[in-house]
């Protein structure tokens, strides 16, 4: 994963630039069961009647895939599907001691156990229903004018601020999105960011594509919307209404959105405006009463995205009336909100988002997703309980060594590269130097103190988390850099490289098997999180990472013909992914998925160099293990981690809006480009899993 380049700008997916593993939980077991357990690295799982030159993904997964169907509540399935069950079963216990009431409780444990409490009181939340957010409504029922737009924006965005996350596409929070985040040009520095945003769609192509898919999505949608307001007392016919008027509003607003590909380049987000010029952008708007309503410091600029789409957003604001205004505004807050709702209101957002956009056919259980609004939520909380259950100091340590090796061996490949020039590899070997290494959890952890955590308000909890997390972003402004923040919570299996901070991080949660396994030797954790490693490397040089500097300020550090072999290399990695087929019907999007394939390609090209670096210098190069010798089991190591299945509705879904390719890709299209697979197993020219025109960037 890559991580958003600054605040939610470019955000890539549940974090958007990240590793993405693509992980969910399986259908519920009772802590410490045996199904709980994550899988382990497993010669005897390789299918040996296949040939691992014609489908090397098939060789090391279909055994896997055949024997592990997704499961009903799941639209993936995969090993770290069963590792992203463990870690929160680890939790549960942690979680349901915290909720009883007890007076010797931490203040760590009163926030996590009462927020668990509420969470879990099905009972209470549905006896509630939609009173529990009626005050909400109501202040959007009470707006009298236009004018009244901004204040009520702010607050909207303050309550929902966690609810709803930003993505590849923009943010997700009514209208538009706006936080705090390092400038693009001086990375020591953090100002406010504004981006597109306001839709409830994944991307602003499922507006207006034609394909007959499309077409049936945004029938859905409808029909999703029309059910909110149903669901709120409305009349069919007028539940209907809103419904069209809702989609009308957010098509209006996707106009003026930036398309997806051309987001991945940081330079077409890098519009540095005084705060005159923001209200000249959008004089139906009141950013004054806008920043006075989210608490915002005046910064010396503002970072705004995509201007074209707050001209389109303030023609809106003068064309259309305020009852659209209003209609839209309950759409979003309700639909945000669903998931903390009443059952109605909860079985109506997952049949929308679930089941028909991604092809869950059954919602995860209220425990698992009461342990994941908390990790939203209170992360840092949460992260502490995990930590001393899962990752010891000793743990540490050896992944520290062994991104070190990583690093190493990135150098060494740098160096010898015969179309770098060495003014190139100056900088680019300063920029590797300078690369900081965030291992399992952060030095120092968030406080929560000021966070009201109600026992009995599940709702309003959510909310304050919000509010609270924005007001933390936006108190940065103006102020230095914490170099020290992570990005995800210690729990998360994922891994992600931060540009603007050049560091990579790695939280506990991935460091599990079966990316990270004690048990096993070198080789074989060389190629689970060995080559995580070298893919979150490589994030610092693919074609969105190479242009920021040591420093994290984004500025051309190449030589114009080093830049020029750079786009050729990377053009024959977009052209050979995009004639992938993620599904029938759907290809892999090349230029999209760019920085994650590069970073795969690199990634385990540079941590099979720094294993046979080691296997040489222990004297096991050539030591066989149940008939494998170490190559191959780093190759196999490497496939066996992204063994999945996936519903057709949401491999589409990952083709058309997120930046990774799906899993078979990640490991064919990674193994057909290495001269070094095709001697470890001994493939012949013409064979699929040996590319005529191999691409390689790092």
């Amino acid at each position: 994963m890559r991580r958003s380049i600054s605040g939610f700008l470019l955000t890539i997916l549940l974090m958007a630039a990240h590793l993405n593993i693509y992980a969910q939980s399986a259908s519920t077991p009772p802590p410490g069961s045996a199904l709980a357990q994550p899988d382990h690295f497993d010669l005897n799982a390789i299918d040996s009647s296949l040939d691992p030159c014609v489908d090397f993904y098939e060789y090391a997964c279909k055994k896997w895939t055949t024997a592990n169907p997704i499961p009903p509540d799941q639209s993936r399935w995969s090993h770290a599907g069963k590792l992203n069950l463990w870690n929160p079963a680890a939790l549960r216990d942690a979680l349901e001691k915290a909720a009883a009431s007890d007076s010797q409780r931490s203040p760590v444990q009163q926030k996590i156990g009462d927020y668990y409490a509420s969470c879990m009181n099905e009972t209470e939340i549905n006896a509630k229903g939609i009173a529990a957010i009626q005050p909400e409504l109501d202040r959007i029922a009470a707006l009298q004018n236009k004018s009244q737009l901004a204040g009520e924006i702010a607050h909207m965005h303050l309550i929902t601020f966690t609810l709803a996350a930003g993505t590849d596409s923009g943010a997700t929070t009514a209208m538009f999105g706006f936080s705090a985040g390092q400038d693009l040009d001086d990375a020591t520095k953090v100002v406010a960011q504004a981006d597109q945003g306001g839709l409830g769609l994944p991307d602003r192509d499922y507006y207006f594509k034609s394909d007959a898919k499309s077409v049936e999505t945004r029938q859905q949608y409808v029909a999703y919307l029309q059910k909110l307001f149903a669901l709120q007392g409305e009349n069919a016919a007028t539940a209907s209404a809103h419904a069209k008027t809702t989609m009308n509003m957010e098509t209006a607003l996707a106009k003026g959105s930036m398309d997806i590909v051309k987001r991945r380049d940081p330079a077409n987000l890098n519009h540095k405006l005084s705060l005159d010029q923001l209200r000249a952008l959008t004089p139906d708007f009141s950013w004054d009463d806008y920043l006075k309503g989210i608490g915002a410091p005046a910064p010396d600029h503002y970072l705004v995205a995509v201007p074209d789409f707050y001209k389109g957003m303030d023609r809106l604001i003068a064309t259309a009336p305020l009852e659209d205004w209003k209609t839209y505004l309950r759409a979003r807050l309700v639909s945000t909100s669903s998931p903390l709702l009443d059952q109605s209101f909860v079985d109506a957002n997952f049949d929308f988002y679930g089941r028909k956009l991604i092809g869950q056919q059954q919602i995860r259980p209220r425990w698992r997703r009461c342990t994941e609004a908390i990790d939203r939520d209170l992360g840092e909380a949460l992260g502490q309980a995990y930590v001393e259950r899962t990752f010891g100091p000793e743990d540490k340590q050896r992944m520290l060594k062994m991104v070190h090796e990583l690093e190493e061996a990135l150098a060494a490949d740098i160096q010898q590269l015969d179309w770098m020039s060495s003014t190139t590899k100056k900088e680019a070997q300063a920029k590797l130097k300078a690369i900081e290494d965030k291992i399992g959890y952060p030095n120092h952890w968030r406080d929560y103190s000021s966070v009201n955590i109600v026992r009995s308000d599940a709702v309003g909890n959510a909310y304050r988390s919000g509010q609270f997390e924005l007001h933390r972003q936006l108190a940065k402004i103006g102020k230095p850099v914490d170099r020290a923040e992570w990005g995800i919570t210690a729990p998360t299996v994922d891994a992600y490289y931060d540009p603007q901070l050049n560091t990579i991080n790695f939280p506990a949660g991935i460091l599990q098997p079966p990316f990270f396994d004690k048990q096993v030797d070198d080789t074989v954790n060389f190629g689970a999180i060995g080559t995580v490693i070298g893919h979150e490397l490589t994030h610092g040089f693919d074609d969105q990472g190479r242009k920021f500097d040591s420093t994290g300020n984004l500025r051309d550090w190449w030589t114009a013909e080093d830049g020029k072999e750079f786009e050729t290399r990377a053009k024959c990695v977009a052209d050979e992914y995009s004639s992938f087929e993620a599904t029938p019907g759907t290809n892999v999007n090349g230029n999209l998925t760019l920085g994650e394939n590069t970073a795969d390609n690199g990634g385990v090209r540079i941590a099979l160099m720094a294993a046979e670096k080691q296997l040489a210098a222990e004297g096991k190069s050539d030591e066989k293990s149940q008939g494998f010798r170490p190559q191959q089991n780093f190759f196999i190591s490497y496939g066996q981690t992204w063994c999945a299945n996936w519903t057709a509705e949401n491999l589409r879904v990952l083709a058309q809006s997120n930046p990774h390719s799906p899993p078979r890709w990640r490991v064919n299209g990674v193994v057909s480009n290495m001269p070094e697979f095709q001697k470890a197993f001994g493939c012949k020219k013409g064979q699929p899993m040996v590319r005529e025109n191999a691409c390689h960037v790092w």
